[in-house]
């Protein structure tokens, strides 16, 4: 079964910075898949933030745009690994995040998608 393991999280004030990680392994086929972050809030839906096509092409949500960056390795196969670097973060981007892999319209449209990691919780305090 696909195993997703996301890292990186923490407790950071405004202004300050992140970087998740995320490896995606055990795939049972090998494709061109575009990776993706998603995040859920306390008592909100999960929503898309960034997303990588297999060229590297990359999708931001309006919310996150010019603060996040999201990157891959292809060094790593057969593991996908994506990262999601976060500077400026706001309290707003109090969440848990999530990474996972698809086509762009999948993880722009938050899924449904057949696993979840355990995600990593990201606290901004003011």
């Amino acid at each position: 079964q696909m195993r997703l393991v996301e890292s990186g999280g923490g407790l950071v004030q405004a202004g300050g910075s992140l970087r998740l990680t995320c490896v995606i392994s055990n795939l049972t086929s090998s494709e061109s898949y575009a990776l993706g972050w998603l995040r859920q809030a306390t008592g909100m839906e999960r929503e898309f933030v960034a997303g990588i096509s297999w060229a590297g092409s990359t999708q931001y949500s309006d919310a996150v745009k010019g603060r996040f960056t999201i990157s891959r390795d292809k060094s790593k196969r057969p593991k996908y690994t994506v990262y999601l670097e976060m500077r400026d973060l706001k309290p707003e981007d109090t969440a848990v995040y999530y990474c996972n892999l698809g086509d762009m319209e999948l993880l722009q449209n938050r899924g449904p998608f057949n696993s979840w990691g355990q995600g990593t919780q990201v606290t901004v305090s003011s």
